[in-house]
């Protein structure tokens, strides 16, 4: 591998390690959102937290996956 080469392959780590936090960040306001609601939220708004909430975690275990993959090849 060449230097442009390990460049390349950090800059992208990089990018989808922000991209991986920002899931997560997004993921944990989502549970928050539902704790401090409560019982305020209608079961509709529940699930679709939830399902966001699930769709974030999902994206972010993508982005390290993607990370994981570059650092093994």
């Amino acid at each position: 591998m060449g230097l442009t080469d390990g460049i390349k392959k950090a800059v992208d780590n990089v990018g989808d390690a922000f991209k991986e936090a920002g899931h997560k960040a997004n993921a944990g306001a989502e549970q928050a959102d539902r704790d401090v609601a409560g019982d305020t939220m209608t079961p509709g708004e529940k699930l679709g937290s939830v399902v966001t909430e699930g769709k974030e975690n999902f994206l972010a275990g993508v982005d390290k996956t993607k990370q994981d993959v570059r650092s093994n090849t």
